[in-house]
């Protein structure tokens, strides 16, 4: 389960920074969503109740993280370290009941720089737990083969052995950003422990093993920063509003704008010179790869920039093979990269007889605002209903009453 404050993913913190800077007095409201066909159980429910209030809320900063976080993280300024320092998770501000059709409804309502943090500590609990309690027979010795769990252990190592030298070999610079899916914490370490030998890998978006293994920790900017932003400051150009504040925050540090929230040709009207260049380059977390590449590639010229200055981090759904060939339709084009997520951590193809959980834990409104993301897949919408068709009329991907 989780072992630290520091087991979440980079982009909450630079996140919680940011919003305690800018925003220090708006309130947050997540929902949990359950996209595939996985249940729970009321045992499952109890248990993962008494991890929320009492075991989540004893994780505090420790004096080593601490001394860390201040030589290994410089962008973070010493009043956020102080305050991170301080923190401990509010048991209050979740919610979580069974469903009549044994699903989650959970509900995350707070202040949004303390509840910002609960969604990826809250989305690796439930996998875990869900692995360790409901779907558990994985970890029984395999009647057939006579596989024991501590042999699957070692098999998962070579899989990621194999995974690591195939993209070695294909030059991919790529990142570990499997935490919210992970089938339990050991399997997360092994994976990293593993791939932070090969020269490709260029860090993890977890802070505590990026610690444990002197890599660099990964990650800038979440969807949840502009969805926020577009009921702070106006959704037609939130894109633009939550770039520039980033800026005014990081000063240049964590310079990966993330491009899908509203989809990308709502980003790209925004992404005017002056963020083309100042930010070093954009991430892919939805819609066709290429198309997007080739998307890029043409803003960046039409800004007189050249794109071989600048990079596009890939990160939806991403498997070895797909990031190789990615990595190819790229090559002298534009540079790449790419974070490699639940395929690292739970990995489909080893584990087919019992697939990762397919949930998501997304901000659901601000100040009692609902917001809502498009993405450039009409299936990851999220968000109210009648905000959604809002949303898609006000950036001309639906009429009003479609």
């Amino acid at each position: 389960m989780i072992c630290s404050v520091l087991d979440n993913d980079l982009y909450k913190l630079t996140m919680q920074m940011a919003v305690l800077e800018l925003f220090p007095q708006a309130t947050a409201e997540y929902r949990f969503t359950n996209r595939g066909g996985q249940r729970f159980t009321p045992e499952f429910v109890e248990e993962l109740k008494r991890l929320i209030k009492e075991e989540i809320p004893l994780f505090r900063l420790t004096d080593n993280e601490y001394t860390w976080l201040k030589a290994e993280c410089p962008f973070f300024k010493p009043s956020y370290v102080e305050y991170l320092r301080n923190y401990r998770f509010d048991p209050s501000e979740v919610s979580v009941s069974l469903t009549e059709d044994n699903n989650l409804d959970l509900v995350v309502k707070g202040p949004w720089h303390s509840s910002i943090l609960w969604e990826i500590v809250l989305m690796s609990t439930i996998s875990e737990l869900y692995f360790d309690m409901v779907e558990s027979e994985w970890k029984n010795t395999d009647p057939d083969t006579g596989r024991t769990y501590d042999e699957q252990l070692q098999d998962y190592a070579k899989l990621m052995e194999n995974i690591g030298r195939e993209l070695e070999e294909n030059k991919c610079s790529f990142s570990e950003f499997g935490t919210r899916r992970r089938r339990s914490f050991k399997i997360h370490d092994i994976a990293v422990g593993v791939l932070h030998q090969c020269r490709a890998f260029s860090g993890t978006s977890n802070v505590f093993l990026a610690k444990k293994y002197g890599v660099r920790p990964i990650g800038t900017i979440g969807h949840e920063w502009i969805m926020g932003t577009s009921a702070l400051m106006g959704m037609r150009n939130a894109n633009l509003f939550a770039l520039e504040n980033w800026v005014n925050v990081y000063k240049g540090n964590l310079g990966i704008a993330l491009s899908d929230t509203f989809g990308s040709e709502p980003f790209f009207r925004n992404f005017n010179l002056k963020l083309s260049k100042l930010y070093d380059g954009v991430r892919h977390d939805s819609g066709d790869p290429l198309v997007f590449a080739d998307r890029v590639i043409e803003h960046y010229r039409k800004m007189g920039i050249d794109p071989l200055t600048k990079i596009v981090v890939f990160s939806d759904s991403l498997s070895a093979s797909v990031a190789i060939e990615i990595k190819k339709k790229c090559e002298g084009r534009i540079n790449c990269s790419f974070g490699i997520g639940t395929s690292l951590t739970n990995n489909y193809d080893f584990f087919r007889s019992s697939p990762p959980l397919n949930m998501v834990i997304k901000l659901h409104s601000i100040n009692d605002i609902p917001v809502v993301k498009l993405s450039d897949d009409e299936g990851k919408e999220t968000g109210d209903k009648d905000a959604l068709r809002v949303a898609n009329y006000i950036f001309g991907r639906k009429g009003l009453d479609d």
